[in-house]
């Protein structure tokens, strides 16, 4: 059995890694979720469950990779469980929010608008892709799908936010988080 000091070499690489990482994990929940409340819990949830198996971790090069995955199969079960979400009862009301748009104002607020209006998946696929800069087998194998409907789609994702930035129905009026989530 470890003793306590045994135990606090990986607690402390444990703590560097999400003082490091969680701010990125934080934005990259958001561009998914659109709602930093939820984004929030969803980094939270992915770093407890880096945390219990973190005594097992052998490769520390992939930690992203793996912190990543976590984060979007929690993204996808928050879908799946719709009886386990919270709702806010007024929109927008939080410090918080307003923060964040404003923080997002400059920042392509109608590229941001247009990719939520996606569905989930494929907003997913495109973030991984071009947010968090994983490659196609990447993306693949944290989705738990195949290369080429990583590949269709990205194809799909782009073309359809090309639509949408094109055909001018997406302004910044359309930041308001979706609490309906898609």
């Amino acid at each position: 059995m470890l003793g306590w000091r045994d135990r606090r070499a990986p607690e402390a690489d444990f703590v560097a890694f999400y003082a490091e990482r969680a701010d990125h994990l934080r934005k990259t929940a958001y561009l998914l979720c659109r709602d930093w409340h939820l984004a929030e819990d969803l980094v939270q949830t992915a770093f407890t469950k880096l945390y219990r198996h973190w005594h097992r971790v052998e490769r520390h090069d992939a930690l992203d990779q793996y912190a990543r995955r976590v984060l979007l199969r929690a993204f996808l079960d928050e879908r799946r469980r719709p009886w386990r979400r919270e709702y806010a009862t007024e929109p927008g009301s939080s410090a918080l929010d307003s923060a964040v748009r404003d923080e997002y104002a400059e920042e392509g607020s109608a590229l941001h608008a247009a990719l939520v209006r996606l569905p989930r998946r494929r907003r997913a696929v495109l973030v991984l892709r071009f947010w968090a800069d994983m490659s196609v087998e990447q993306v693949a194998q944290a989705m738990d799908c195949s290369t080429g409907t990583v590949k269709s789609q990205t194809a799909r994702g782009l073309a359809q936010l090309r639509e949408l930035l094109d055909d001018g129905t997406v302004d910044a009026d359309s930041l308001r988080p979706n609490w309906g989530m898609r």
